[in-house]
Parts: structure tokens; C-alpha cells; sequence
């Protein structure tokens, strides 16, 4: 076989019979197998040392498909990283600088989905982030945002908006230390520069302007919108932050701002005098600094020699004026277009309404922060020479601005008429425009430029007092700019018949009903103001409002008719009504006299039911009274003894009392004490008993009730007060004693004191516990050798005490209450046992055993032991020896017929050692009485 042929042999075809297989291959592949489908709806991979999603995945395996190609994995990556996060939100410190830089870095992802996802997340983590943890990333966050702000994408451009919001809601003080950055941001969103070789000698404020973009989703002025808010609200944070830290330097003008705060010192000048109290001048000296000082180092910018100014630098500030008040001038043109304009008080509609009140919200701003720069006059002359035509022009040109009402009808409902709605927007505030527009303009004027100015400081005047005096209601914001604006034109025109028009508008709208706290609190301020002012000029130039006079003169009703029911509203007028009667404003102290019985009723007067801070103030308020008759000093009395007010307060108003009284040491002629002697007296006897002589009365009626101890040997009965009356009570006496030991002729003091007691508590049957050691106490303090004590005060001084000693002698030990009583008011008897000899025979001789049952012996045995035991009275009891022998044998008789008992035993063995063993004995003392 040649080869040709064996060559054909090899590639041969086999011929099949017909009906017969085909044979298989070898190398065929069998397929007679079965197959089942595996599902895997979790990976099984587990990490012992990191925390894992529902998908199995922890922390670095999120963080590395941030990485991946498809925008899918990344959106899924971002999810579950905010589902890993609020699991465990311990990872977020240990892995912050691996989230942050991962989730900045898709702010500018093409994807928007991912870019919502991010946003999301970001929203979702700025809350458990403090400043001080994020400062370290923050560069890297700013420059991430800066990026999305200038990204030739569009909906890049929208999205970094949403993550501004949410970095100026949460760290506002960061994100405005890129002030310089961002702010160029800012202007690059609206506007573009123009590159041509003419404009290049020209100034930067005619290089800029507004951008056109078709290709965006929104149109020009509703992309314009989103961009000023946003650069309005970061404008409010720089303005806030830049007064915080020139407030402690005291550069910035009084205005309001809710972040401001002061704290005062209050010195307590007894307890500095005994070195009880630290006081502590400055706020970061002493061996202590404070650490929560609001000092803190600027962020580094362009390497560590470069410092962020932003705005604070006066050349900033005015360079960015220059660029962006064009801008904003060619935006409120574009809402307000001047070939269609109508005549005045026609409306705009709503989208135009809102550019041009954010347009002059940022201007406000703006002029906001050049107050608080240090050559504040040369700025403001600047403004006015640059932009006070342009102003003029496009502001003032259909000035009031009103909102465009929107009529739509609405469909037949049943059983209802066809009526027109009209819709205005939620969002819209023509009069907050208006007001802010004012307040821009007359901050370009003064009182040198008047005459130049009058045509449009009379259209604001007049539009400020219409809408003072038509009895609109105002929220706080529109109020805060009203008010402004008043104090404004006030102090550039200071025409007396301007100025009160315009105080007696405020007037009338601060005597509206209902008004919300803010706006009452903003119209207080603004008169509490005007009167400072007025006060600080001196008398030859002063002018006195009627108005105002009218508005102090009706302070003191205000808040005898609030009371609690606003005690930060009263807190303020206190503050006021304390300003101006330290000043002598007779209108405000004729006022507070007459409203004096209200204020300090010991029911419902604000003196009892406001915090302390304020009780203070108005227990102060007490000094500057032009008199102090004797119903107010009965409610003063009531004050102080009814526990709702303070014992250190009730210490400071009968202090402030004596200081105005005839005793204090002041050279006053008789016809200026504020209060007679026969007054202060019975204040001081009021206070000293702690009931009024209704409540004694009452009590004369109990009988048999637990709060009521009653003996067989002593007719006066005992009424058990509660621990917190009896301590308070205590407390305040010690002051009524310091005022009667201060007065001179200590006899006459005294005599006074006595014929007040003979008076109104001798005759009684139940006398309080707190009561009957008041007395004593007093008695203890005032008596001396000079002072004689009546002989009717003499029995109920000696009932009283053997009632006092049984009480504190049946105290059984689960009375805890009345355990605390026990020193103080053992202390005060055996002191007046011991000056008043007497005082103990008349006890010793009531002490008639036999009329007493067997539960009363063993104290009595017991009294006299304690008695014989007590080294003060020990010569007394030697004195009246035969007395105490006389009841110990009426006792030992009365108990021979029973088994001794221990106390009788006890009572014996002191009288042998105390009185039978005594070198003179009894017999020997026996010829005294």
C-alpha cells in the first residue's frame, strides 16, 4: 500500500448499516448522572476577633469593597456598614480613620445611588462622633467636600450640598475653620470667572458672574436657592463662632445671641469672713485652671506656617464682599426683573420671594461679621461708599415687599359650597424680608449723614410703625429684627418725638395677650435696655419717656399676676424691677409698694412660689421699699416661718429688716424709718413663736391625738411639730435672736420680749415644741443681771420645761424624728433651769407625786436623777435639797407595797452621793427657804 493510500485509510469514514448505533468514542463523556441545586444564603466564614453583619462580614471586609468596580457591591458595602455600625457601635472609634476615608472618598463616585448611600451613612454616623475625635480627619473630610462642591458633575455638585448640611448641623465650629476654602466654593457653584485678556486689569468683583447651566436638572434660580441657603447657614455658623470667641474680649455689640452666656459670683460675706469661702476672680487662675476654657488653636491650612483667617481678617472680609454682593445684587435683579416691575404693593410670587430673603440674609450676615472686626467704623464707611447707590436702587426701589397670594378653587365637596383658598407657602416670610432689608439699610446710615438719608429712613420708619402698632402676631426672629431696627433708627435720629412713637408702638405691642415667651422676653429686653441707656446719660441731657415709665410703673403687677406660672418670665422682670429701685425710679418703687402685699403673700405671692434664685432677688427687693407697714410685715413674718422660703433666705430678709429699722446705727430722722419700733417688735415676736395667733388658736382645741403630749403635773400641753418645721423653725430664730442682742438698753429689750409673752402665750394650754425652746432660747440669750423677770412669765417658764423634759424623756428609739429634737431642746431647758432658780423650785414643787399614775412615776424618778446628775444645776438642786428629799420619800412610799424597781434604786444611790454625801448636807441648806 503506497503511502497515498494508507494516508486516506487513516481519515476513512465508517459507514453505518442502516438500524445499527452508532458506536460511542472513547473519549465521550457519560451523562447518565443526576445533579441537585446548592443554595448559599450566607457566607459560613466567621471572624473570631471582629464583629460580623447578617452577611457574615465584618468591618475590613466592608471596607475593602468600597473598593470594587461595581457600583452595586459599593452601595451594598455601604449598607452594610451602617447596619455593622449600629450593632456595635464600639467599632466606630477603633476603625474611625478607616471609615471616614473610605466613605469621604465616594462623595464623588459617579454613581448616585452610592453617593445617597454615603450621605446616608454619614448622616447616620455624625451623631456618635464628638469634635474631638473627628478634628484629626477633618482636613481630609474637607478636602473630600471641597472636591464634590467644584466636580464638573452636576449631581455631584447637589450631593455635596446634603453633606455640608449635615457637617454644619454637627460640627459647625470645624467646618468653618475652612472658611477660606469652602467660601470660594461657594461662589464657583453660581458663577464662573471670566478669562478674557480685556478683563484682566479690571477688579475681581466684575470678573465674576452668574453661570447658565442647561444641562442640569433644576432650573438657574432654583439651583441659585439651594446654593445661598446653604451658604447663609455656614455664614450663621462662622458669625456665631467669631462672637463666642470676642465676647470674653467684650468686642462685640449687645446683641442677641443664644450662645452668649455670663455667670455671676454670688459672695456670702459671713462665710468669706471665716474662710468658708473660695473666691475665684478670673476664670482660668488660681492653683486650679479651669479647663473648660473656650480658648482654642486655629486649623493649620497649606502647611504649618499658613493659618486659616477666613473671614476674621478685615482684608478677607472686604475681598469677599467685593466678589459676592455683585453676585448677589444680579440675583435679586433675575427674581425682580426691574422692566417688570410693578407698582409698589403688588406681590412677588414665591421661588423669586425666596432668593431675595436669602440674598438679603447673607448681606445681614455680612454685616454682621464686619462689626466684630476692629476698625468696625472705617469698614462701615467703606460699605456705604461701595453699595449704599446700589441698595438704594434695587432694594428700596418697591420697598415694603409683599407675598403674591395664590387663589386655586377647590372642587365641590358635599353638602358645601364652592370657596377660594388661598395657599401661601410654610416657607416664606415677606415681613422677615422686609424687616432684614430695614436692618441692612439703616446700619448704612448715622446720625451725620441724616439729611442725605431721610427719604428711605422715613419709608423704614413709617413701615416699622405700622407693623409695631397693627397688632399682628410676630414670631422671635421677626420681633429680633424689629426690634433691631428700632434701636437703630432711635440712636441715629435721637428726635424726642420720634423716639417715643416709637417706644409707645413697642409698648403697644408688648401689651398684647398671649405672646409667646421669646417675643415677651425680646420686648423686656428692649425696654430694659432703652432705661439702661437712658440712666447711663447724665441728668442734664436725660429724657424721660412717659411711655416708659408707664411700662416700669407696670412691672410689679406683671409679676404678682404671673407668679409661677412662667419663672423664667418672672426671673426677668425681677431682674428689671431690682435694676431700677436700685436706681430710686420713683414710678417702679410707688408701683412695688403698692403691689408689695401681693408679691410677698406667704400663700401665693411670687416670694414663696418661685425657685430660689429668684426668692433671693426679691427678698433683696425688700430693702429698696419706701415703707414697711405693719400687714406687710405680717406677711414678711409669715414668710419666714412657713418653710417656703429658705432658712438662709429668712436669715437675709430679717436681716435686711433691722438694716432699715431704727436700730441699724443709720443717723435717720423720724420721718424716714421705713417701719415703727412697735412693728419691727412684733415681727421679730411673730417669728420667734412660728405660729400665727390663728394657728395657735386651733390648736387649743386638740385633745387627745397623737401630735399632742399631755402630763398630770403640768397644765400646759405639748404639740409635737414636724422635724423639718422644727429645724427650719430653729434655724430662722437664731437670726431673730442676733437682731434683739444687737439692740441697745438690753433691759428694756427684754422687758418688751416678756410682756409679749405674758401677753400672748401665757394662758395657753398647748404650746408648740419648737415654740417653748424658741422662748427659752431667747430668754437665755437676753438675760442678764440688769434684767428682771415678771412673776407671772415665772409658772408658765416651769410648766413649760417639765413638759419639754417628760417629752424628751418618753422618746422611745423607732422615734427617730423626734431623737433629733433631743440636744437642742435638752440644751435650752437645762440653760434655763440654771439662770433661773426659781424657774427649777417652781418645777421641783409641782412635781406632787401623789396625783401621779404609775406610767408618770418612773420619769419623774428619772428627771430627777438626770437632774441631780447635771453639774450646772447641781448647786441648785443642793439648794432646794429638802424639796427634792421631800419627793423622793413621797415616791419611795407610793412604791413600798411592790419589788423595787432599778430606777428608784438609781434615783436613791445619786441623791446620797449628790445631796446626802455633800460636806454641807441637807440639814445644813435647810434654813435658806
Amino acid at each position: 500500500m503506497t503511502k497515498k493510500r494508507k494516508r486516506q485509510h487513516d481519515f476513512q469514514k465508517v459507514k453505518l448499516k442502516v438500524g445499527k448505533k452508532k458506536p460511542k468514542l472513547q473519549n465521550a463523556t457519560p451523562t447518565n448522572f443526576k445533579t441537585k441545586t446548592i443554595h448559599l444564603p450566607e457566607q459560613l466564614k466567621e471572624d473570631g476577633t471582629l464583629p460580623t453583619n447578617n452577611r457574615k462580614l465584618n468591618i475590613k471586609d466592608l471596607l475593602s469593597q468600597m473598593h470594587h468596580y461595581n457600583a452595586g457591591v459599593k452601595q451594598s458595602a455601604l449598607l452594610g456598614l451602617k447596619d455593622l455600625l449600629s450593632q456595635y457601635p464600639f467599632i466606630i472609634d477603633a476603625h474611625l480613620s478607616n471609615i471616614l476615608s473610605e466613605v469621604t472618598a465616594v462623595f464623588t463616585d459617579k454613581d448616585a445611588n452610592v453617593r445617597l448611600a454615603a450621605v446616608q451613612l454619614l448622616q447616620f454616623l455624625a451623631p456618635k462622633i464628638r469634635a474631638e475625635q473627628i478634628s484629626p480627619f477633618f482636613p481630609l473630610v474637607s478636602a473630600h467636600l471641597s472636591s464634590a462642591m467644584t466636580h464638573i458633575t452636576e449631581g455631584i455638585q447637589e450631593d455635596s450640598l446634603k453633606v455640608l448640611d449635615i457637617l454644619l448641623e454637627q460640627y459647625p465650629a470645624l467646618i468653618t475653620g475652612r472658611s477660606s476654602i469652602l467660601l470660594k466654593n461657594f461662589v464657583e457653584l453660581i458663577s464662573h470667572q471670566q478669562l478674557s485678556k480685556g478683563l484682566i486689569n479690571r477688579d475681581r468683583s466684575q470678573s465674576w458672574i452668574l453661570s447658565v447651566n442647561p444641562n442640569r436638572r433644576l432650573t438657574s434660580q432654583q439651583w441659585r436657592l439651594k446654593v445661598l441657603v446653604r451658604l447663609s447657614k455656614f455664614l450663621q455658623a462662622l458669625a456665631d463662632g467669631s462672637s463666642r470667641l470676642r465676647e470674653s474680649e467684650g468686642l462685640q455689640e449687645q446683641k442677641e445671641n443664644p450662645h452668649a452666656t455670663s455667670n455671676s459670683i454670688f459672695i456670702n460675706w459671713k462665710e468669706h469672713a471665716n474662710d468658708q469661702q473660695h473666691i475665684q476672680v478670673y476664670e482660668n487662675g488660681g492653683s486650679q485652671p479651669n479647663v473648660s476654657s473656650q480658648f482654642r488653636l486655629r486649623y493649620l491650612v497649606g502647611g504649618l506656617s499658613g493659618v486659616d483667617e477666613g473671614l476674621s481678617s478685615t482684608e478677607n472680609l472686604k475681598g469677599f464682599i467685593e466678589i459676592i454682593i455683585p453676585l448677589l445684587i444680579e440675583c435679586w435683579v433675575e427674581a425682580v426683573p426691574p422692566q417688570l416691575a410693578t407698582p409698589v404693593g403688588n406681590g412677588i410670587e414665591r421661588e423669586p420671594l425666596q432668593v431675595m430673603q436669602q440674598v438679603l440674609n447673607i448681606i445681614s450676615l455680612l454685616w454682621k461679621l464686619s462689626k466684630q472686626q476692629d476698625e468696625t467704623h472705617k469698614l462701615e464707611s467703606w460699605l456705604r461708599k461701595n453699595y449704599l447707590i446700589d441698595f438704594k436702587h434695587h432694594f428700596m426701589s418697591r420697598f415694603p415687599y409683599v407675598l403674591k397670594e395664590i387663589t386655586k378653587h377647590k372642587r365641590k365637596e358635599p353638602n358645601k359650597s364652592i370657596k377660594h383658598c388661598t395657599v401661601l407657602s410654610n416657607n416664606i416670610d415677606h415681613l422677615l424680608l422686609n424687616l432684614t432689608l430695614s436692618d441692612i439699610m439703616v446700619s448704612l446710615a448715622n446720625a451725620s449723614t441724616l439729611q442725605k438719608d431721610c427719604s428711605w429712613i422715613e419709608m423704614i420708619r413709617k413701615f416699622v410703625t405700622e407693623t409695631l402698632e397693627d397688632g399682628s402676631r410676630l414670631n422671635s426672629k421677626q420681633l429680633n429684627r424689629l426690634l433691631g431696627v428700632s434701636w437703630r433708627l432711635m440712636q441715629i435720629q435721637p428726635n424726642r418725638e420720634d423716639t417715643e412713637t416709637l417706644i409707645k408702638a413697642v409698648y403697644t405691642l408688648y401689651q398684647q395677650r398671649g405672646l409667646i415667651l421669646p417675643v415677651r422676653t425680646l420686648l423686656l429686653k428692649f425696654f430694659s435696655k432703652i432705661y439702661q441707656t437712658e440712666e447711663l446719660r447724665s441728668c442734664r441731657f436725660r429724657y424721660r419717656s412717659k411711655v416708659l415709665s408707664r411700662w416700669l410703673a407696670g412691672l410689679p403687677l406683671q409679676l404678682a399676676h404671673l407668679g409661677s406660672r412662667n419663672p423664667e418670665l418672672s426671673t426677668q422682670l425681677i431682674d428689671i424691677i431690682h435694676t431700677a429701685a436700685a436706681r430710686a425710679n420713683k414710678e417702679l418703687l410707688k408701683s412695688l409698694q403698692a403691689t408689695a402685699l401681693r408679691i410677698y403673700d406667704p400663700q401665693e405671692g411670687a416670694v414663696v412660689v418661685l425657685p430660689a434664685d429668684s426668692q433671693q432677688r426679691l427678698v433683696q427687693l425688700v430693702y429698696f421699699l419706701p415703707s414697711l407697714p405693719a400687714d406687710l410685715l405680717s406677711r414678711l413674718s409669715r414668710c419666714c416661718i412657713m418653710g417656703r422660703l429658705s432658712s438662709s433666705l429668712a436669715a437675709m430678709l430679717i436681716g435686711i429688716l433691722h438694716m432699715r429699722s431704727s436700730f441699724s446705727g443709720w443717723k435717720y430722722s423720724a420721718k424716714d424709718w421705713l417701719m415703727s419700733d412697735v412693728d419691727y417688735f412684733s415681727f421679730l415676736f411673730s417669728t420667734l413663736t412660728g405660729f400665727s395667733k390663728e394657728e395657735l388658736t386651733w390648736l387649743q382645741s386638740l385633745r387627745g391625738v397623737p401630735h399632742v403630749i399631755q402630763t398630770q403635773l403640768s397644765p400646759v400641753l405639748l404639740y409635737l411639730t414636724d422635724l423639718d418645721q422644727f429645724l427650719h423653725h430653729w434655724d430662722v430664730t437664731e437670726a431673730v435672736f442676733h437682731s434683739l442682742l444687737v439692740i441697745p438698753a438690753r433691759s428694756q429689750n427684754f422687758d418688751i420680749l416678756q410682756s409679749a409673752i405674758s401677753k400672748h402665750l401665757v394662758g395657753l394650754t398647748v404650746i408648740p415644741d419648737s415654740t417653748a425652746g424658741c422662748v427659752f432660747g431667747v430668754i437665755c440669750k437676753l438675760l442678764d443681771h440688769t434684767c428682771v423677770v415678771s412673776e407671772t412669765l415665772l409658772p408658765f417658764l416651769a410648766s413649760c420645761c417639765y413638759s419639754l423634759l417628760y417629752f424628751l424623756l418618753t422618746i422611745e428609739k423607732g422615734e427617730a424624728e423626734h431623737l433629733r429634737k433631743r440636744d437642742k431642746l435638752w440644751g435650752v431647758c437645762v440653760s434655763i433651769l440654771a439662770l433661773l432658780p426659781r424657774v427649777l423650785r417652781l418645777m421641783l414643787q409641782s412635781l406632787r407625786v401623789n396625783r401621779v399614775g404609775p406610767e408618770e412615776l418612773p420619769v419623774v424618778g428619772q428627771l430627777l436623777r438626770l437632774l441631780l446628775q447635771h453639774a450646772p444645776l447641781r448647786t441648785h438642786m443642793l439648794t432646794n435639797a429638802i424639796l427634792v428629799q421631800q419627793i423622793i420619800k413621797n415616791i419611795t412610799t407610793l412604791k413600798s407595797g411592790s419589788v423595787q424597781e432599778q430606777w428608784l434604786t438609781d434615783l436613791h444611790y445619786c441623791f446620797n452621793v449628790y445631796i446626802t454625801g455633800h460636806p454641807q448636807g441637807p440639814s445644813a441648806l435647810a434654813t435658806v427657804y
